[in-house]
């Protein structure tokens, strides 16, 4: 009896082990990245690809079509306050980040269905907005699709840099 007890304690364990295993499977690891702004927290979730010899814009992410902004589900974005990003006034809560890159331009698109696979079910009927967002070249290729909120005074500025591309975006409190 013993025996048939640790055998299935060990079972147990394991299949408790299986949904992380299956998380470093994927071929983009996720990552989060937070920023504090007014006291409140800022959270960015997305998937990270790598380039792997790819051409990137214009490429593998088409010139003017809605982009998940990384890898599998889309990208989402939670504030604990209510914020202004580029613009565009966006209350407290949870949001998917899609964006529209072209070659002079890129548009940030900030869609209130957060949860959902990539963009293949976008609908426009549910974005809260868009606003334009700088485009750069990179000082140097960035291999794995980065996100980044760099703090910059009473603002954060949301940082998307892939390849030889870097867009950007201020985010400040209302």
């Amino acid at each position: 009896m013993k025996a048939i007890a640790v055998a299935a304690a060990s079972i147990a364990a394991l299949s408790l082990a299986v949904p992380a295993h299956a998380e470093d499977k994927r071929a983009s690891p996720h990552a989060d990245v937070t920023a504090v702004l007014g006291g409140k927290k800022i959270t960015v979730s997305y998937g990270r690809p790598y380039v792997k010899g790819r051409a990137i814009f214009g490429g593998l992410v088409p010139w003017g079509q809605v982009w998940r902004t990384g890898a599998d589900e889309a990208t989402t974005f939670t504030t604990e306050a209510d914020v202004v990003i580029g613009g565009l006034k966006v209350p407290k809560g949870e949001y998917a980040l899609f964006t529209i890159p072209t070659e002079k331009q890129w548009t940030l698109v900030v869609n209130k269905t957060a949860k959902q696979w990539g963009a293949f079910k976008y609908d426009a009927a549910q974005d809260l907005g868009r606003v334009p967002m700088t485009v750069a070249g990179a000082p140097k290729s960035v291999e794995q699709f980065t996100i980044e909120m760099v703090p910059a005074g009473k603002q954060v500025t949301l940082k998307l840099s892939w390849d030889k591309t870097v867009a950007s975006v201020a985010i400040a409190q209302p």
